[in-house]
C-alpha cells in the first residue's frame, strides 16, 4: 500500500440536494440525506478514493460493505432520509469508516447469536462488521452518535 499525500477530491461546488462532499486527508467526509442514490454515490466514491490510494480491491470491498451496514443501521434506527455524515479515509492502521447519525439514544449492540445460527433471523449486519472491522465502537457525539470502524488494510494490519 502507498499513501497519496494530497486529496483527490474537491468540495461539492453546487451540492446535489442532500449530498455534500468534503475532502479530508487521505479520504473524504460526505454529508448525506440517506437514500439509495446517495449510498450508491458514497460507495462508488469509497471505491475510487481507496483504489487511488493503492488499497487492495478486497479491502475496498470490505470497507464498502461495512459502510453499507452502518448506513443501513442508521436508517433503521432513525428513519428514511436521515441526515448522516459518512467519513472514509486511509490511516496508518487501516481504513477508517465512520458514520454519524442524529440519534444518541439508539446504540447498535453486538448479539451473542452466531452468524450461521438458524436462530439468527436478523441482526447479521453487525456480525459482519465484527468480522471485517474488529473492535468497532460507538460514542455519543455533538451531532448524535458516531460508529467508528477500522478495516485492516492487509492481513495483520490493525
Amino acid at each position: 500500500m502507498h499513501l497519496v499525500s494530497t486529496p483527490t477530491l474537491t468540495p461539492t461546488p453546487n451540492p446535489t440536494p442532500g449530498y455534500y462532499l468534503r475532502p479530508r486527508p487521505q479520504g473524504f467526509a460526505a454529508h448525506i440525506c440517506a437514500s439509495q442514490q446517495h449510498l450508491g454515490a458514497v460507495r462508488a466514491l469509497t471505491s475510487t478514493e481507496l483504489l487511488n490510494h493503492g488499497i487492495d480491491a478486497d479491502v475496498v470491498h470490505s470497507a464498502q460493505l461495512v459502510l453499507s451496514e452502518l448506513v443501513g443501521n442508521s436508517v433503521r434506527a432513525c428513519g428514511e432520509h436521515v441526515p448522516l455524515v459518512v467519513e472514509v479515509y486511509v490511516t496508518s492502521y487501516g481504513i477508517a469508516v465512520n458514520v454519524h447519525d442524529p440519534d444518541p439514544g439508539v446504540l447498535p449492540r453486538r448479539r451473542s447469536t452466531p452468524l450461521d445460527s438458524a436462530e439468527a433471523e436478523g441482526g447479521r449486519g453487525l456480525g459482519l462488521v465484527d468480522l471485517l472491522a474488529p473492535g468497532w465502537n460507538v460514542r455519543r457525539s455533538s451531532i448524535g452518535k458516531q460508529v467508528r470502524c477500522r478495516v485492516p488494510g492487509e492481513p495483520g494490519w490493525c
